[in-house]
């Protein structure tokens, strides 16, 4: 029977242990929240092109690794490390708060910076992101100095202290897109997460006052170099860090086609990554002191990653999306909620790519611990490894996104990192022989020659193949790059065969008949209806190409551009027609930067800028929707210029819809609705008064070249594209009601719930119930009869289509048989009726 007295020592030593590893938990939930908001503040600064935000992520991890081996050594001098920690701690709090506000003012700044000197511009972004980057470096190893009681106990402690700073991870990682965002805004959410270092750092003090005794500062004479054994484990982890970062580049792409494009998705695939670096932690702490030759357990344990992750993306198949289905399905049952439902999906397929590899990556810091860190210079050891790894982690993350996934692709990315962590693995296994065997090395070397064949086996589009439709000869296009997977897939519905593009595995646009309808009208309606002579026209957003290639179609345009983040898009879109040539017309600028950074960027302003960015619930595209947006862009319209922005209406739920609307109508004074198709909606905006003049609308349409374009799609009269007329800012007003506005501090949209199943059915008669006559000036009654016929028509299609999406389907059948008797030949109508009904 165990003694009292014992029993209550273990206690007290846990109790112990607990404390210092609850004040890191809280630490490492604060920064990742930090990270998470400051990634996406910095879009909007520098730009979402990916090589301004990796370099700007880069400087954020610098100040980490220089925070590491600086405050590491400094914490070994002190006697009272704890209330350094403290210290650190509020440090990290109040600078984090000021970053989160600075980088919301930073924008402008940072433009009128740069155009007189880039590197100064950038400078200001990396310090501004490196001073708290660099007290949070030194948080890890100057609280495990703390906890050091001179014994042989590093690598445990260090790897329990690891795991509970990357368990706060997880939560930080979760929290910002399913609470502190949608409930506090971005401000809000740093408030919150610098709370958490204040309760650290009240933590640590607490802990400092009660503590029985002090840290012995480290001896002059034990600050020796470190020993050359010690200096090869971190070289390695620092390779093995670029290896881990680079695994989670690739991962990053490849998981998108098994989710969606929901920052909700991204958050879980982020949590399930830190979860298993903190169980692979946790485990070897438990249990990794009873190996004998830590360089081989090291060894082992890079190797074994690259080959789980290259072995899991060879298995990939149907069986995984059968898995989500299932996991979908208990989860709903379970909780009734859609929502979680989803979420359950997301978790299965990240478990099913990042977990086995980040457990055993995760147990590989403090199985390095064993080999580097001594029991006397901690603060120092432990720095000089979080440094060194994460220095790796940069160069892996710019290495892979910039040179191997451009020039190998995916797979065959993932399958060198996996051969490069044999070698590693190798390494420390060589290192770390006994009795003169080298069987283990060989075995690592084994390890990667099996990932490496594995890897080439695979077709290069593996990924490809596993988008819909993707199979066969549906496959037109694929690229692979550090900006995403675009692919282009050509399919058949209803008798009709058209190709869909796909940006990171997620379908986008195409070129089907309501895709050239909407796009079409994106373009050209609200030059035909703008007050001035428009002379100059901007498209954010290529995607096909129809919109841009629309502006073509309009007499009268001296400059047309259109602004694309993705090269592979611009080279994908030869594929679709109906374009125009856009992809080769010399009249049409093509510029590779994102729509909100041309705008920043560029003084030039244009008589129309047309909006059409990804549905306003993709991570990321909210920013683009936002009233912050839409006063960047009326500052860049010419006098009595025009916005127009696409409305998608199956996308977000309808108190959504409502809450875009009262952004948009926030800034434009003058604002219209239109509707441009079943499933999309058009609103313009101006900041001088929309008038619709009917003669001038007639002339404008019946120009040959735009009558030929919008007849193609069903606009065969000025009078059927007036029909589509929906309201004015009156009507947009009341739909919005009390809805608060869309704005860069609070992207609610992005964190909305799930949208509700066919939502267009709830949506699209609220907004057609706000139609009004269209306000023109001086229309004769023959425009006016035309108006009212094509509406009728229009109208009577669209109750077919919402019966059709309600499952009545004798109703759809007699709408869409008067469809066809009042007006079968219309192209936009024909393409949705079936044989018998044609």
């Amino acid at each position: 029977m165990q003694n009292p007295d014992a029993r209550q020592e273990g206690g007290a030593r846990t109790l112990a242990a607990a404390r210092p590893a609850a004040l890191l938990f809280l630490s490492g939930a604060a920064a990742l929240v930090f990270q998470v908001l400051w990634i996406k503040q910095l879009s909007l600064v520098v730009g979402v092109e990916v090589s301004a935000i990796a370099g700007a992520v880069s400087a954020f991890f610098l100040g980490l690794a220089l925070g590491g081996w600086v405050l590491g050594r400094r914490a070994d001098r002190l006697r009272r490390p704890l209330r350094f920690y403290a210290a650190l701690e509020a440090a990290v709090a109040v600078s984090c708060v000021a970053v989160t506000w600075a980088l919301a003012r930073s924008a402008a700044p940072f433009v009128a910076v740069e155009t007189q000197s880039g590197v100064a511009a950038w400078l200001l972004i990396g310090l501004l992101l490196a001073i708290p980057s660099f007290l949070m470096g030194g948080t890890l190893p100057v609280l495990l100095r703390a906890v050091n009681r001179h014994d042989a106990g590093v690598s445990r402690r260090g790897g329990a202290l690891y795991a509970a700073n990357t368990c706060g991870a997880i939560l930080g990682a979760l929290l910002p897109a399913f609470l502190l965002i949608p409930r506090f805004g971005v401000q809000g959410a740093a408030l919150a997460a610098a709370s958490l270092n204040l309760l650290a750092a009240c933590g640590a003090w607490l802990l400092d006052r009660n503590a029985a005794d002090r840290v012995a500062p480290a001896a002059a004479q034990e600050a020796g170099p470190l020993s050359g054994e010690a200096r090869l484990a971190i070289a390695l982890y620092a390779l093995a860090g670029g290896i881990a970062l680079g695994y989670e580049v690739l991962w990053s792409q490849m998981i998108v086609p098994f989710m969606s494009t929901r920052a909700f998705a991204f958050a879980i695939v982020l949590a399930t990554y830190l979860a298993g670096l903190a169980i692979g932690a946790a485990l070897y702490a438990r249990w990794g002191h009873r190996a004998r030759n830590p360089w081989t357990v090291f060894g082992g344990l890079i190797a074994g990653a690259g080959l789980v992750a290259v072995v899991e993306v060879a298995v990939l198949g149907k069986w995984l999306v059968m898995a989500q289905t299932y996991a979908e399905a208990i989860i709903y049952q379970w909780t009734g909620s859609g929502f979680a439902g989803m979420c359950a999906r997301f978790a299965v397929a990240a478990a099913s790519f990042v977990l086995a590899p980040t457990l055993l990556l995760g147990a590989a810091f403090p199985a390095v611990l064993r080999i580097a860190a001594g029991d006397r210079r901690v603060g120092r050891d432990v720095g000089a490894v979080l440094a060194c790894n994460t220095l790796g982690g940069i160069a892996g993350t710019l290495l892979t996104g910039f040179v191997l996934l451009p020039a190998l692709g995916l797979v065959r990315t993932l399958g060198v990192l996996a051969a490069l962590a044999a070698l590693v693995g190798a390494a420390a296994a060589w290192r770390g022989r006994a009795d003169g065997r080298a069987a283990t090395g060989w075995a690592t070397g084994l390890i990667g020659c099996a990932a490496l064949a594995v890897a080439v086996s695979l077709p290069a589009d593996h990924f490809a193949r596993l988008l819909p439709g993707a199979s066969g000869a549906g496959l037109v296009f694929y690229e692979e790059s550090h900006g995403g997977t675009v692919a282009v897939v050509e399919r058949e519905g209803n008798g009709n065969r058209f190709r869909r593009l796909y940006i990171q595995g997620v379908s986008n646009s195409g070129d089907a008949m309501p895709s050239l309808r909407y796009m079409r009208l994106q373009a050209l309606l609200p030059l035909i209806v703008h007050n001035g002579e428009p002379r100059s026209a901007l498209v954010v957003g290529y995607g096909t190409g129809i919109t841009a290639g629309a502006l073509s179609q309009y007499p009268g345009l001296d400059k047309r551009a259109v602004a694309e983040l993705l090269p592979a898009v611009l080279r994908a879109a030869p594929q679709f027609k109906g374009t125009f040539q856009a992809a080769t017309d010399p009249g049409l600028e093509k510029r590779l930067r994102d729509g909100r950074r041309e705008l920043q960027a560029s003084a030039e302003h244009w008589d129309l800028i047309t909006l059409e960015p990804p549905p306003p619930s993709a991570a990321g595209v909210v920013n683009l929707y936002s009233r912050d947006f839409y006063r960047l862009a009326a500052s860049r319209l010419a006098p009595q210029g025009i916005v127009a922005q696409w409305l998608p209406l199956p996308t977000q739920n309808a108190e959504d819809t409502r809450a875009l609307v009262a952004s948009f109508i926030e800034v434009f004074p003058h604002a219209q609705l239109w509707t441009s198709e079943l499933h999309e909606m058009l609103l313009v905006g101006s900041m001088q008064p929309l008038v619709l003049d009917a003669a001038r609308i007639q002339a404008r349409y019946a120009q040959p070249d735009t009558a030929a374009a919008l007849t193609a799609v069903g606009i065969p009269s000025a009078g059927a594209l007036l029909a589509t007329w929906v309201t004015d800012r009156a009507g947009l007003a009341r739909y919005a009601g009390g809805a608060p506005a869309v704005t860069d501090d609070r992207p609610g949209i992005e964190y909305a719930t799930w949208v509700r199943s066919r939502e267009v059915v709830r949506v699209l008669p609220e907004l057609l119930a706000l139609r009004t006559e269209p306000p023109l000036r001086g229309a004769p009654d023959g425009l006016r009869a035309d108006i009212e016929l094509e509406r009728a028509r229009l109208d009577t299609f669209y109750r077919a289509s919402l019966a059709a999406y309600r499952g009545d389907r004798e109703t759809w059948g007699r709408e869409m048989n008067r469809v066809a008797r009042d007006d079968g030949g219309n192209a936009y109508y024909r393409w949705f009726m079936p044989g018998g009904v044609r």
